[in-house]
C-alpha cells in the first residue's frame, strides 16, 4: 500500500533534526569549493546541482538543471528552439510535448528540478534574455508557459522564473522596478498564475527589487501574492549564487531554498535561531515544501537513449519549422520552385552553429550534431547547386549571388551581440555576506572567526566593486540599445539584392531587429530565430515549400527606436506601466512595421461567422467566454492557421489598451478544409484591476471581441453587452 505523500511528508518532517532541516534549505555544495569547481571546471554544464539530500533517511534531494531551450549538461541533450522562437508558434500542444522531452532527457541526468520556464514579459525587445521568453503578451506567455509547465511535471519539477518583472539584464542586481498593484496583477504577474494554477512545483526569485524591496525577500510577492493570494503548494528557489542579500528576511519573507551553494542562509539562519529571530515553524514549512515537491516527482527509468533520440529531434524540428515568420513575400519570391536549380547562399551565419547565447541557458550538443541553414538546405534539396560566401566582402558576394537563380542572405545576431550579462562590479555589496570557507570554520569555529572575516570580506566586495564582465567575452554580452542589424551586414544585404532580385533575407536572434533601412530593397524576408540543433533542415522545409510557414510575431517590430519604452540597461530605477510592445504603439498612433502576431503564409484563410456568449457554468464551474468562428483553407496547399481573438474593451472606468489579446488557437486545414473552431476564454482576462477593491472586475458596457489574423488586422466583430461583475483576486 503506497503512504499518503501527506503522510510522508509529515512522518520525515518528524524525524529530521534542526540541523538536518537547516541543510536542507540550501545547495548541498560548500560556497568556495563550488565557486572554484563552477569557474574552473565548468561545473554547471556537467553535474545537476544538489540541494537537500539527507541519506539518513532516504531523501534523494533535489537536484537542479538550467534548460529553457534543452539541458544544459554535456552528453547529447536536444537543443531545442530558443523560447522565443517557440513563442512564434503559438503552439501550446507543441510546448507541452517539448517540455516533456526535456524533462524526460534531464531525468536520464539524474536531475529531478529543470529551470526550462521562462514567463519574463518582453517589455522592451532589447532585452539580452528576449531570447529566453515566450513575447510581449501575458495571455499569450502564459498559455505557452503553462503548457511547458505541464510536460515538465509530468516527469520533474517545472521551475518557473524569474519572480518577477526581471526584463533588463545589465542592471538586475541593482535596479529597482517601481510597479503599481493594477501593473502588476494586470500585465506582469499573470503568466506566473497561469504557470501556478497549471501545476508548477518551484518558483525562482529575481535578481532585482521591486518597490524597494529585493524580489528573494519580499514579503509581499513571495507570501502575500504566491502563496497566500494563489494558494501555491510549492516552494521558491533563489536565482544562482546572489539571490539574497538578507537570510533571515529571505526565509521570513517566504523564500525556502538557496542555491546552489551553502551561502547566506548557512551563515545566517543559526544564529537567528539562537537570537529567537526564526520561528521553527517556518523552517518547518519550508522543508515540508521542498518534501512534497520531491515526493510528487514520479519514478521511472529514463536512459542515456533518450537524449537527442529521433523522437526529439523530430520534435526539435517541427519547432523549428513552426517558428518561421515569413514577414515579407514580394511576388511570391517563396518558395524556390523547380525553376530555381542554383541558390548563393551569404553570411557567416549560414555555416556557424548559432543556437543562442552563452549564458545560464547555454546547450551543449555532441560536435556534428547542429545542421546549420548551409547544411540543411544542401541535404534537402539535392538537385539545387548552393554556393556559399562568408559575406566579408560585398563585392565577392554580389558576383556570386548574380552568377546564382535565387540568393538567401543569412545574417542577425549571435551571443556576442545579445544575452545574460554579469556586471561584477553589482555584486560588491553581496559579497559582504559569504561566509569564511569551511576548512577555516572547522579549525577556528564561526564564532572566533566572525571579528577577523568580515574585513575580510570587506576587501573582497571592495575588489569586486571594481569588476565587470567584458562586452564580447566568453559568456554573453548583454542588452541592446541599438536594435538595428551591423552596418556591415546592412550593407551586404543591399550589395546582394542589387545583383540578384530574388534575394531573400533570413534573420537570426531572440530579440528585435529593426529592418526599415533596407527591408524594401529585397523581395524576401523571414525570422528564424535561434532555431536549435534541427534549425537548417527546418529553413529548408519552408524556403522550399515542404511546409508553409506559419510563425506568427510574438512581439511587435515597431518601425523606430523612438516608438519603444525607455529602457537603460544600466538603470537603478525605473518605473513600468501598462504600455509597452503593440500596446504602446497602438495608444501613441504608430503603426507597428510588422505587428503582434503578423505572419504571411503561402495559402490563405477564410473567418466567417464569428459569435460569442457567455457561458454560465464554464470548465471549472465559473462563467467564462465562448467564441466560435468558422475557418477555410481557401488556398492550394495544407497549411496552418492561428486564430487571435482580441478584446477592445470599453474603457470608461480606467484607461485601457485598446486591443487585448484573450485568446488563441493553432489549427492545421486541409486544401479546402472547413472547421468551426471554438476558444474557451477566463473573464478575468476581460477585467481590470481595481486597486480599490483588490478585486479583478469586469466593466459594464459594451466588449467588442475582434477576431483578426494579427493585431492591426480589421478581422471579424462581435459585440456582447457586459454587466459590472467583480471576479474576485
Amino acid at each position: 500500500m503506497t503512504l499518503d505523500p501527506e503522510l510522508q511528508v509529515r512522518s520525515l518532517l518528524a524525524q529530521l533534526s534542526l540541523d538536518e532541516k537547516l541543510d536542507m534549505l540550501d545547495g548541498d555544495k560548500p560556497f568556495w569549493s563550488g565557486m572554484a569547481e563552477t569557474l574552473l571546471g565548468d561545473w554547471s554544464h556537467r553535474h545537476p546541482w544538489p540541494a537537500g539530500v539527507v541519506p539518513r533517511l532516504g531523501i534523494g534531494g533535489l537536484h537542479f538543471v538550467d534548460g529553457p531551450r534543452g539541458v544544459v549538461l554535456e552528453g547529447g541533450a536536444t537543443t531545442f528552439p530558443a523560447p522565443i522562437a517557440r513563442g512564434a508558434c503559438w503552439d501550446p500542444d507543441l510546448e507541452e510535448r517539448i517540455g516533456e522531452a526535456m524533462a524526460r532527457e534531464a531525468r536520464s541526468f539524474g536531475a529531478n528540478l529543470l529551470g526550462s520556464v521562462c514567463v519574463n514579459l518582453l517589455r522592451h525587445p532589447g532585452w539580452g534574455r528576449a531570447q529566453e521568453s515566450y513575447g510581449e503578451d501575458p495571455v499569450h506567455v502564459g498559455t505557452l508557459g503553462a503548457a511547458m509547465t505541464r510536460g515538465v511535471q509530468r516527469h520533474a519539477i517545472a521551475c518557473v522564473k524569474h519572480f518577477a518583472l526581471n526584463s533588463i539584464d545589465s542592471a538586475r542586481f541593482r535596479v529597482d522596478v517601481r510597479a503599481t498593484p493594477r501593473v502588476l496583477h494586470e500585465l506582469y504577474l499573470p503568466q506566473f498564475r497561469a504557470c501556478i494554477d497549471a501545476g508548477a512545483q518551484a518558483v525562482m526569485s529575481a535578481y532585482n527589487s521591486l518597490n524597494g524591496d529585493w524580489c528573494g525577500q519580499n514579503a509581499t510577492l513571495l507570501t502575500g501574492i504566491l502563496k497566500e493570494r494563489w494558494g501555491f503548494r510549492g516552494f521558491v528557489v533563489t536565482d544562482f549564487i546572489f539571490g539574497i542579500r538578507d537570510g533571515l528576511r529571505a526565509l521570513r519573507a517566504g523564500q525556502d531554498l538557496e542555491m546552489p551553494f551553502r551561502m547566506i542562509f548557512a551563515g545566517s539562519l543559526p544564529q537567528a535561531l539562537d537570537r529567537g529571530e526564526l520561528p521553527l515553524a517556518r523552517i518547518d514549512d519550508a522543508v515540508r515544501r521542498l518534501l512534497r515537491a520531491q515526493l510528487a516527482v514520479p519514478a521511472g527509468i529514463y536512459p542515456a537513449a533518450l537524449r537527442g533520440s529521433a523522437a526529439h529531434l523530430a520534435l526539435a524540428r517541427e519547432a523549428a519549422t513552426k517558428a518561421i515568420v515569413l514577414l515579407q513575400n514580394d511576388g511570391a519570391v517563396l518558395p524556390f520552385g523547380e525553376e530555381v536549380t542554383s541558390i548563393a547562399m551569404i553570411g557567416r551565419l549560414a555555416v556557424e552553429a548559432n543556437l543562442g547565447d552563452h549564458g545560464s541557458s547555454d546547450t551543449r550538443p555532441v560536435p556534428g550534431a547542429v545542421l546549420t541553414p548551409l547544411e540543411g538546405l544542401r541535404a534537402a534539396a539535392p538537385r539545387i547547386r548552393v554556393a556559399h560566401d562568408g559575406g566579408s566582402d560585398p563585392a565577392a558576394a554580389a558576383a556570386l549571388a548574380a552568377g546564382c537563380d535565387a540568393a538567401m542572405v543569412v545574417v542577425g545576431l549571435d551571443w556576442h551581440q545579445e544575452g545574460e550579462h554579469i556586471h561584477t562590479g553589482d555584486l560588491g555589496p553581496i559579497w559582504r555576506q559569504i561566509p569564511p570557507p569551511d576548512p577555516l570554520q572547522q579549525r577556528f569555529g564561526r564564532a572566533r572567526l566572525r571579528p577577523f572575516w568580515g574585513p575580510v570580506a570587506n576587501t573582497i566586495a571592495a575588489v569586486a566593486s571594481l569588476g565587470s564582465a567584458r562586452r564580447g567575452s566568453d559568456f554573453a554580452s548583454g542588452d541592446r540599445t541599438d536594435l538595428a542589424l551591423p552596418p556591415e551586414q546592412e550593407a551586404l544585404i543591399r550589395a546582394v539584392a542589387a545583383a540578384n532580385p530574388r534575394t531573400v533575407v533570413v534573420l537570426m536572434g531572440g530579440g528585435a531587429i529593426l529592418c526599415e533601412s533596407w527591408r524594401h530593397a529585397v523581395p524576401g524576408l523571414l525570422l528564424l530565430w535561434y532555431p536549435g540543433q534541427q534549425g537548417g533542415l527546418a529553413l529548408a522545409d519552408v524556403v522550399l515549400g515542404t511546409v508553409s510557414p506559419s510563425g506568427r510575431l510574438p512581439f511587435a517590430l515597431p518601425s523606430a527606436h523612438e516608438h519603444l519604452p525607455p529602457f537603460d540597461p544600466r538603470a537603478r530605477s525605473i518605473t513600468y506601466d501598462l504600455w509597452h510592445g503593440q500596446r504602446r504603439l497602438d495608444r501613441d498612433g504608430h503603426a507597428a512595421a510588422f505587428p503582434f502576431g503578423f505572419g504571411l503564409s503561402y495559402t490563405g484563410f477564410h473567418h466567417r461567422d464569428l459569435s460569442a456568449w457567455i457561458e454560465a457554468a464554464g470548465s471549472d464551474g465559473t462563467p467564462e467566454l465562448r467564441a466560435a468562428v468558422t475557418v477555410v483553407n481557401v488556398g492550394k496547399r495544407g497549411a496552418d492557421e492561428v486564430l487571435q481573438l482580441y478584446l477592445e474593451p470599453p474603457g470608461r472606468a480606467v484607461e485601457r489598451p485598446a486591443r487585448l489579446l484573450v485568446g488563441f488557437q493553432r489549427l492545421t486545414l486541409a486544401v479546402a478544409e472547413s472547421r468551426r473552431v471554438e476558444l474557451t476564454i477566463p473573464l478575468r482576462r476581460l477585467a481590470y484591476f481595481d486597486e480599490t477593491l483588490d478585486a479583478f472586475v469586469l466593466e459594464a458596457g459594451r466588449h467588442r471581441l475582434r477576431l483578426a489574423r494579427h493585431a492591426e488586422a480589421e478581422g471579424l466583430i462581435v459585440e456582447l453587452e457586459l454587466e459590472a461583475t467583480r471576479l474576485g483576486v
